[in-house]
């Protein structure tokens, strides 16, 4: 297939980054955003040939349309916007930018989905990558959009790829050679509706893959191994902390191990591992079966694996400030991972949480509040959703602030040597940051000004 012409929707990181590949390679672009107020200059600055690019703004039209061999939607942009629709009825193939950059693409691709757990594992894969060699990208969801770098690959590129269920909607061909669901619990509902909807959207990163291709599953997730029957194409390979899998990556004694083709080879002491939590240790033995199954060498994924210490807003370690140990868990956006950063403190918490409501159910999270979360300061579009979901579970230490600047001043004030102060909303971050990065970030700040 060759383009003509492209209209991109999405005037954000991702739209621009896929309209450049676009231009690179000499297609007509048209980018499309609905907000009129973004000035037009701004996106075409830094495209390169700009006399391929024009920019409509506002509503989508006829004439923007028209010729277009494609229509490519950003992932933050449902498939149910009012504009779409027009789209599909002009028989336009809609594609995503993960489809995009795969058509580009030459490497082999690891691809890492999952509720949670996909940075911290992408990060430690691409880690392990670039120990093993030069030409390695680490790219998705994780930050980096495919598409700034896709036509660059070639043959020889190794590739961890993050990748969203939003993301996952609209593939039509994206095939990697390895991919991994890490887990599966209730999250975008607001977006999927239903946890079925969402279970169906991650398992499509299998969709393409062929009996040479490796689908690398959770055993300990009992969602995710069930769902195993429904993988139709790749070897079915596990990771497992409970049980030593057939074919993956298991632990034995306190030990790691690879099993493959009947072949086992120890890893590394699960002591050796530097960041927290049973979840991190899921996500390590994750890391260590993808780039197994990519062929990277067993010293380097074992010496990669002790030296990592982490992602930045993942239980980050921030500071200790009388004798209070302050972690900043800004991407804990839903319930699951809150409960696994939780889990992952040593000794009683207080905790803050809150934030945009994505039609979570928070009981699971209360439920593990007791003997370890002291006090829960909410902030947020969720503070008395959350709140009611607590006193419907009997946990009343509750206190509500209207920053977060005042949750970490209450948490100062109010925390006794031996606590830790944990932010994990449980919520994404839309309702008062633009990210969870920011959010994460300011946390510091606050934290790092606190008078030790």
């Amino acid at each position: 297939m060759e383009f003509r012409k492209v209209v991109v929707a999405g005037a954000g990181k991702s739209g621009i980054a896929a309209a450049g590949l676009l231009v690179r390679n000499g297609v007509n672009v048209v980018i499309y955003d609905g907000n009129e107020k973004i000035n037009p200059d701004d996106i075409v600055e830094g495209m390169g040939n700009a006399s391929l690019v024009s920019v409509q703004l506002g509503k989508l039209t006829d004439e923007a349309l028209e010729g277009a061999d494609l229509f490519v939607i950003s992932p933050g942009i449902s498939l149910e916007a009012p504009f779409v629709e027009k789209v599909r009825e002009k028989n336009i193939p809609i594609w995503g930018e993960i489809e995009l950059a795969d058509y580009y693409n030459k490497g082999v691709i690891a691809a890492i989905t999952g509720t949670n757990g996909k940075t911290t594992t992408t990060t430690l894969v691409g880690e392990i990558f670039k120990n093993y060699q030069k030409n390695y990208l680490v790219v998705g969801n994780i930050g980096l959009p495919f598409t700034r770098f896709a036509d660059s690959t070639t043959e020889d590129t190794i590739i961890a790829a993050e990748i969203s269920s939003f993301q996952l909607e609209t593939i039509h061909s994206f095939k990697p050679h390895v991919s991994a669901i890490l887990n599966l619990t209730p999250d975008h509902l607001n977006r999927h509706h239903t946890f079925e909807n969402y279970i169906q959207a991650k398992l499509r990163i299998t969709e393409n893959q062929t009996e040479e291709d490796y689908a690398i599953l959770n055993y300990d997730d009992s969602e995710t191994r069930s769902r195993a029957s429904e993988i139709n194409g790749p070897r079915i390979v596990y990771f497992s902390h409970e049980k030593e899998v057939e074919e993956g990556s298991f632990v034995r004694d306190g030990k790691i191990y690879v099993r493959r083709d009947g072949v086992e080879t120890y890893m590394l002491d699960v002591s050796e591992i530097k960041i927290l939590g049973q979840h991190n240790l899921e996500n390590v033995l994750a890391a260590i079966a993808i780039s197994s199954y990519m062929d990277i060498p067993a010293d380097v994924i074992r010496d990669t694996v002790r030296e990592f210490s982490g992602v930045e807003h993942r239980i980050e370690f921030v500071r200790e400030v009388r004798d209070v140990r302050y972690f900043n868990d800004s991407k804990g956006t839903n319930p699951d991972a809150a409960i696994k950063a939780v889990l992952a403190m040593r000794g009683t918490t207080l905790l803050i949480g809150g934030g945009y409501d994505k039609d979570s159910d928070y009981d699971s999270w209360v439920e593990c509040f007791p003997g370890r979360i002291r006090v829960l300061v909410l902030m947020g579009e969720t503070a008395d959703k959350i709140e009611k979901c607590c006193k419907a579970h009997g946990f009343n230490e509750i206190v509500k602030v209207d920053s977060l600047e005042s949750a970490v001043a209450y948490c100062y004030e109010h925390a006794k040597p031996g606590d830790n102060v944990l932010l994990s909303p449980a919520c994404a971050s839309w309702d008062m940051f633009k990210s969870y990065e920011e959010r994460g970030t300011l946390f510091k700040v606050y934290v790092n000004g606190l008078e030790d």
